[in-house]
């Protein structure tokens, strides 16, 4: 069965439970063979057949006044409701008390284990086929316009947060899966979408590596490029990069006090560079409960070492507010 088809059918089981925004796959193709057949009308039919079979130019406004703004309009709605029910999903999960009761009663789901493995498989299903449509109709492109087009616009897609394999959210639920795996041995066979997921620490370095359907493998590095270990109380900035929550508030040139919120919009990415990717930071909990069950020595001694810095900013910011106070 072609792609084409198989995720026509995707997204019309899905959206008979719930509505969801998608990649206009279908509409996009024929965006492409209009393009093709009105190049292939205006070429001279005494040109030689090997001639006429070339496609339109690199830069064809057919296809750049149309295809790429509805991709990119289907694609920022497609990452958005990914990361909309995701944090909703990790909310319910590590929610606590009469919070997580009012939730379940807010969203009538079920209480149980295999409810929210479900909805994770979902999810994850979700985010990949749209994630291969993306990538199979940008490799048409190229392939008619016989140029890298394609590919710069996943770039500029990737620089703009729209990319879904690299949305943190993804993480966060590779690791909610993990966590729940071993916690509930019992719920694995509602899990097989992941069963090639799993956290792998290789001399002291740790990564999560999951290889999903259509060959398609993520491999997250957990090295902190700033201390240059493991990440400790991860955060993942909007630019995808990880990093180790003070790590990131030193990179930013804030206390752990005011946090990332509080962030000069000018401040860089100490990896990509990339301005303004500290506000809306996403703090990692599930990832940091998979790291500290895993590596308990490592969690343990990275908590003392920084329990004595964080009472110490969190002392010297009160006392500076103090000060202020009073017009010392």
């Amino acid at each position: 069965m072609k792609f084409c088809k198989k995720y026509e059918e995707y997204m019309q089981e899905q959206n008979q439970k719930k509505e969801l925004p998608e990649v206009g796959f279908k509409k996009l193709k024929k965006i492409l063979k209009k393009c093709r057949t009105d190049d292939l009308r205006s070429l001279d039919h005494d040109l030689h057949p090997h001639q006429i079979s070339a496609n339109c130019p690199h830069h064809c406004p057919v296809c750049d006044g149309t295809f790429f703004p509805s991709l990119l309009n289907e694609m920022s709605a497609v990452v958005g409701t990914f990361n909309e029910r995701a944090q909703k999903l990790l909310d319910l999960h590590l929610a606590s008390g009469f919070r997580k009761c009012f939730i379940w009663f807010k969203d009538k789901l079920h209480g149980n284990h295999v409810a929210l493995i479900q909805e994770c498989r979902d999810l994850v299903t979700y985010a990949i086929f749209n994630a291969i449509a993306m990538r199979k109709i940008l490799k048409k492109y190229d392939k008619i316009h016989y140029s890298k087009q394609g590919q710069a616009f996943k770039s500029q897609a990737q620089s703009m947060h729209l990319e879904i394999l690299q949305s943190p959210w993804l993480c966060e639920l590779m690791a909610f899966h993990i966590n729940l795996r071993e916690t509930k041995p019992e719920q694995r066979k509602a899990s097989a979408l992941f069963d090639g997921c799993s956290l792998v620490i290789n001399e002291g370095k740790a990564s999560l590596f999951c290889e999903l359907f259509d060959s398609i493998k993520l491999d997250i590095d957990l090295t902190c490029s700033v201390c240059l270990d493991t990440v400790f109380d991860p955060v993942a900035l909007t630019c995808g990069h990880i990093y180790c929550y003070m790590c990131a508030c030193k990179s930013a040139s804030v206390t752990i006090v005011d946090g990332l919120k509080a962030a000069d919009r000018k401040e860089k990415c100490p990896l990509c560079r990339d301005a303004g990717v500290f506000e809306g930071a996403v703090h990692l909990d599930e990832l940091n409960i998979l790291l500290r069950r895993s590596c308990p020595e490592y969690w343990e001694e990275r908590l003392q070492a920084e329990r004595v810095e964080r009472i110490q900013q969190v002392k010297e910011h009160w006392e500076y507010q103090c000060r202020a106070f009073m017009g010392v």
